[in-house]
């Protein structure tokens, strides 16, 4: 979490504000600017405003941190940047892509604070149809950084007295996010409502409280905002044929799919028109859980597992999970570099009147391609250091509840055991071994376990009660011991 000294050095120098920066950006200052973030974020790169400008359309205006007016290509904070391709987050702290000084700093939309952005403009009509849409270099000041806790509230109709003028504006946020998720949905993009975890750290740095990140209206109001950002910036540049990155989904693997069926079969569903799948299909299997918290979860992460990757690509091929055909990631340039990368572009196209000589294209394309894997990589080893610092944590929360008991359900079986899921999210094995009622045979097609003797089973969804036998955080693993009624 260290930063080489040349780009400490570096990223002190330009992080400087000056108003020559100002030139030839639209200025919105005075407009009603918002950010919306956690509790304890601090590197803001997204900013909205909406206001209804007819009975029938909205005007979204989305503000991102033009972070590559300080992140200068080839510089040392550049190529750093290149290396981490995406900051981390683990309990208690961010690993970030870029130093400080800018991540929290001058590139962070921070409330009252004069900031540079790239604008998107959208005008959007009751059906959800983007009707026009312009970017351009603005300066910006937020009016207000909310945050998720008290916009919920708001919407709830316990305004906080320090948000009362401001609930006008964020009805209107969420009437206009509401007709674009609902077009979304109808339209059959998957949406994987999988709560990650959250760590209630002491002043030690060690986990005292876990559970599921809620997952309320307010963070709704900005996805849906991002993700019709996202897809209006991918539409316009593909149509340029620019040099970009795109953020793509490939359709499963009909194997994988077919797997997958037999185990939803066993929990009294399946998955419809598997040979020519069509993601509404996936998303109606969802539906069918939506009752149940648990299996929800459960068949949620069942899916994910049968799907491919999402990961970046110089080829627009389309989103398979949201059902888009044009996609990119525009809207996080502190955290993530193809968002960084693509604003570069975006930049150059702005300063020289969408047109680009024969060099800089054929030098953008090829870098394009080159970070489209490198950025993929990173990426993934992000996510297994995120993954393996949840479960490292959840390993020392548990050290402390052995002999505790908890309801659970049985989200993974395997020939060696089965896993099972508590209401707080930590997951633990049951190994064979412990299962002494009987001999248990693994049932791979049906993905059960089978009781020689007495034919008893144990199957995905199937809600059990667990004892905590062991939690070693060396290994960063669970054991349970199922618990008889």
């Amino acid at each position: 979490d260290k930063f080489p000294k040349a780009v400490i050095q570096e990223a002190e120098e330009v992080s400087t504000f000056s108003n020559s920066d100002i030139a030839n950006r639209v200025d919105l200052r005075t407009k009603n600017i918002y950010t919306i973030d956690g509790d304890d974020a601090k590197d803001l790169d997204d900013a909205i405003c909406v206001e209804k400008i007819s009975q029938d359309e909205y005007k979204l205006s989305v503000h991102i941190a033009d972070v590559s007016n300080y992140v200068i290509e080839n510089s040392s904070i550049d190529k750093e940047a290149i290396k981490r391709g995406t900051s981390i987050y683990t309990p208690g702290r961010v690993i970030p892509m870029l130093p400080r000084t800018l991540s929290n700093g001058i590139c962070s939309l921070t409330e009252g604070e004069t900031r540079l952005a790239l604008s998107v403009d959208m005008i959007i009509n009751s059906k959800a149809e983007v009707t026009f849409s312009t970017i351009y270099k603005s300066v910006i000041k937020s009016k207000k950084q909310m945050t998720y806790d008290k916009v919920e509230q708001v919407l709830d109709g316990t305004t906080p007295p320090d948000y009362e003028k401001y609930v006008q504006d964020i009805l209107l946020m969420q009437e206009l996010a509401d007709i674009l998720r609902t077009k979304r949905e109808k339209s059959g993009s998957i949406n994987f409502d999988i709560p990650e975890t959250k760590f209630v750290l002491d002043e030690h740095g060690e986990p005292i409280e876990l559970g599921p990140y809620k997952i309320g209206k307010s963070n709704n109001i900005i996805e849906e905002f991002m993700l019709v950002t996202n897809k209006v910036v991918a539409k316009t540049f593909k149509e340029l044929d620019a040099p970009f990155i795109y953020r793509i989904h490939e359709k499963p693997d009909l194997e994988k799919l077919r797997d997958l069926n037999e185990t939803l079969k066993n929990m009294g569903s399946s998955i419809k028109g598997i040979n020519k799948i069509h993601p509404k299909a996936l998303a109606t299997v969802l539906e069918d859980f939506k009752q149940d918290d648990k299996k929800y979860m459960i068949v949620s992460k069942l899916l994910l597992r049968s799907l491919k990757l999402a990961k970046y690509s110089n080829v627009c091929l389309g989103h398979f999970g949201l059902n888009f055909k044009d996609y990119c990631h525009f809207t996080s340039p502190i955290r993530r570099y193809p968002d960084l990368f693509i604003h570069r572009v975006i930049s150059k196209y702005l300063e020289n009147g969408y047109v680009l000589d024969t060099k800089e294209y054929s030098k953008l394309k090829g870098k394009a391609a080159k970070l489209s894997l490198t950025c993929s990589d990173c990426e993934k080893t992000a996510t297994e250091v995120e993954r393996d610092f949840d479960d490292l944590f959840m390993a020392k929360y548990m050290s402390h509840h052995l002999g505790d008991e908890y309801e659970g359900v049985i989200s993974s079986i395997t020939a060696f055991g089965m896993y099972v899921k508590l209401d707080n999210t930590v997951e633990g094995l049951v190994t064979l071994a412990n299962l002494i009622d009987d001999y248990y045979i693994y049932n791979e097609k049906n993905m059960m376990l089978i009781g020689e003797r007495t034919n008893k089973k144990y199957e995905i969804g199937q809600k059990v009660r667990v004892k905590v036998v062991r939690s070693s955080v060396e290994l960063r693993q669970i054991d349970f011991v199922l618990v008889e009624e």
